[in-house]
């Protein structure tokens, strides 16, 4: 019984990063577009097939984060960031395969981005940061008080 109740609270929390993940990523389309395109309405994006992929989070993210905690702050920003970009590329050479299309599809992006355009190399920065700012979110969903690192 005590398994099963984790179980349910850590797909609530999978629900949880699935809608901030979407959150977050409407606000950041809504700004990058209105910073390159001059465009001021803010009108950002993002999909449905994201739900499910930002809260995979609770299952993979989840475990990498407690197993690394105590390293060094840039041990911890490479592996999330290297863990991101190799959901982002499993992830969606599986959705081009089994639908034809990365919904996200980064291909004529530049020299950065690798074949079938899942993956954007020089966004490992950005999924580091990431990365590092979902250590507070889960330690704030499990109820974790950390000392300051």
């Amino acid at each position: 019984m005590h398994a099963r109740h984790r179980s349910l609270r850590r797909w609530e929390r999978a629900f949880a990063y699935g809608v901030a993940g979407v959150a977050s990523e409407v606000m950041f389309t809504g700004a990058r577009d209105s910073v390159l395109r001059r465009d001021w309405r803010l009108r950002g994006h993002s999909y449905l097939w994201m739900v499910p992929i930002y809260g995979l989070s609770a299952f993979l993210f989840e475990p990498m984060h407690d197993s690394m905690r105590g390293r060094p702050l840039w041990q911890r920003a490479a592996a999330y960031s290297i863990g991101i970009m190799g959901v982002e590329y499993v992830v969606g050479t599986a959705l081009r395969r089994s639908v034809g299309v990365v919904p996200w599809d980064y291909s004529g992006h530049g020299r950065w981005v690798l074949p079938g355009g899942a993956t954007r190399l020089d966004y490992a920065p950005l999924w580091a940061v990431a990365g590092l700012a979902l250590e507070r979110v889960h330690d704030g969903m499990r109820g974790v008080t950390v000392n300051a690192r």
